[in-house]
């Protein structure tokens, strides 16, 4: 991988982070000519254009991502995740012969510290943050998060040595293009239909996150969910030793057993880890996610007695079911991260017993709501609709019988609807089942946006 970046020429493709940090990565490993491309106009790129300009071999083309871009003299192409991969400079990079990597592909060639890679439709970024405080618990150090969780893997290579460990959430779009990309330790949460719109299919969606498995060896691990059925078929490809999770005991794994969390040997021995009742997070998707982050800890050398010691004490991350406030007997969630409709799902399901207010909707991913509004009657007491998918829902909803929705054209009109329904002892919802495309530049965005909106009220009143 190196001798294709010292002296030679590179396309990056997208201007967010990925790409940002992978035109920096390229510049500093000697590459004599970068070009890097986004759709967007140079004013909306005003930070990113800035930025770029203290390196003298990168130069930057917005307003489209032209395919006379791509020549014969290109030794690579470095694809950002969510640039769709059916744009035409793709296909003459193909017939030209010249490979597509992702950016995590050309950060591996760089990385000397073992990777705990998650995957998963739901629950990574948790995930990975559960991973990250076991390890550092356990003494493990340095460990750093990088990957889809906001920090591109191209930007932590001079953050960590050989003794450390990065653990790195990773998306399909990441896992598409990768070629030697190897994690020690490779964790597939669960599968649920996501990303239609992007890859096609959603036996091409499935693919791409079985990739994280490709390259590993026997001695690696694979944590795999022994509750779905599709990501414990993945098994049977696997040349990596087997590690699963379940809400069962499961041998080799992490399970559950008489109201206590336990490591099981694979020769039927049980270890203690911690009693369920002790678990921090809510939810039954979030022990998943501990059973999960458990067993990938494990794997990479965390003690139980550390291991444990998080399960207890660990917070909801922001933007993931995050409490927000409590205004008048009424809590406010954030979920902004719930991005498709299982989320949505599990996100309904963490408070049993309470009805809630949801904030639904957003960027149109091809998604299916049927199951999602299935739900409805038994959850929600008023659903508030808006973006792309607002029609979508509401017509999922119709069908499932549940009429109680109203649709708002801007996010702060769902926010104020929800705040003057709102009924004590409710929860209003921030969870929507969509990507924040159509309305905000990521989830991040739109979490924060809602996070400022309930407490603004509270903020005036006490100045």
């Amino acid at each position: 991988m190196i001798s294709m970046i010292k002296g030679k020429e590179v396309l990056v493709v997208g201007m967010a982070r990925s790409g940002m940090a992978a035109a920096e990565l390229l510049s500093k490993s000697g590459a004599c000519k970068i070009t890097v491309t986004d759709q967007k106009q140079p004013a909306q790129l005003e930070n990113e254009l800035a930025l770029l300009k203290r390196y003298p071999n990168i130069t930057a083309a917005c307003g489209g991502n032209p395919p006379d871009l791509v020549t014969s003299n290109l030794s690579m192409i470095i694809k950002s995740p969510g640039v769709p991969p059916n744009l035409e400079l793709f296909r003459k990079a193909e017939e030209l012969g010249i490979p597509v990597i992702s950016e995590i592909e050309l950060a591996y060639a760089f990385i000397r510290a073992p990777i705990v890679g998650v995957t998963g439709t739901n629950g990574k970024t948790t995930v990975t943050a559960l991973v990250t405080a076991m390890l550092k618990e356990a003494s493990i150090e340095p460990v750093i998060s990088a990957g889809n969780i906001g920090n591109p893997l191209s930007g932590v290579i001079n953050k960590i040595s050989a003794q450390g460990v990065i653990v790195a959430e990773l998306s399909s779009f990441q896992l598409e293009n990768i070629r030697y990309f190897r994690p020690s330790v490779a964790v597939f949460l669960n599968f649920a239909e996501d990303h239609i719109d992007y890859h096609g299919s959603i036996e091409k969606y499935y693919r791409a996150k079985q990739r994280i498995f490709e390259n590993q060896s026997e001695g690696d691990y694979a944590v795999l969910n022994a509750a779905d059925h599709k990501v414990a078929s993945a098994a049977e490809k696997i040349k990596s030793s087997v590690l699963w999770f379940n809400r069962a005991p499961v041998y080799p794994g992490i399970g559950v057993e008489d109201g206590q969390i336990n490591l099981y040997s694979s020769d039927r021995n049980k270890f203690e880890i911690c009693p369920l009742s002790d678990v921090a997070l809510p939810g039954e998707h979030n022990l998943e996610n501990a059973l999960a982050a458990s067993a990938a800890a494990w794997a990479m050398g965390a003690d139980l007695p550390s291991i444990g010691i998080v399960l207890q004490n660990f917070r909801a991350i922001e933007h993931r079911l995050e409490h927000v406030a409590t205004i008048n007997e009424v809590d406010y969630i954030n979920d902004s991260k719930g991005t498709n409709p299982g989320a949505t799902i599990k996100a309904l399901k963490s408070f049993p017993g309470r009805k809630k207010i949801l904030i639904a909707g957003g960027k149109d991913k091809g998604s299916d709501f049927s199951e999602m509004a299935a739900l409805l009657q038994s959850e929600v007491r008023l659903l508030l609709l808006l973006g792309e998918t607002k029609d979508i829902i509401a017509q999922a909803a119709e069908q499932a019988g549940f009429k109680s929705y109203l649709k708002v054209e801007k996010f702060e009109d769902a926010v104020s609807a929800a705040r003057r329904e709102a009924r004590s002892g409710e929860i209003v919802l921030l969870s929507p089942a969509c990507a924040s495309w159509d309305m905000f530049t990521d989830y991040e965005a739109r979490g924060s946006l809602f996070k400022k909106l309930v407490r603004a009220p509270q903020e005036a009143e006490s100045s």
